[in-house]
């Protein structure tokens, strides 16, 4: 399953919700306000380290352009509008409001 958070973990508990409900295999992508978790060096960074042992994590590449984020935790994987696509076309989504 792929599931999707939009919201800043800073401003919002949805990347938390989510973590809860991860399985080993599933997605995580991180798009709009959600690249914000990807940052090195912040309090939510080690819970991003975390679930990338269980899973991967991915962040939309124009989101983090916008948000001028380039220190990311090693191991996050940056996609394009074209990877997006195809991460919804191949998995069922849950998006985390």
């Amino acid at each position: 399953m792929l599931h999707t958070v939009n919201k800043s973990p800073f401003q919002n508990t949805a990347l938390m919700d989510c973590a809860r409900f991860l399985q080993p295999g599933d997605l995580l992508l991180l798009l709009e306000d959600g690249v914000f978790a990807c940052q090195t060096g912040t309090i939510h960074s080690a819970l991003v380290e975390d679930l990338m042992q269980r899973v991967t994590v991915y962040a939309l590449r124009a989101d983090l352009k916008a948000r001028a984020i380039t220190q990311l935790i090693p191991g996050i994987q940056v996609t394009d509008y074209e990877g997006f696509v195809d991460l919804v076309e191949k998995h069922k989504v849950h998006s985390w409001l």
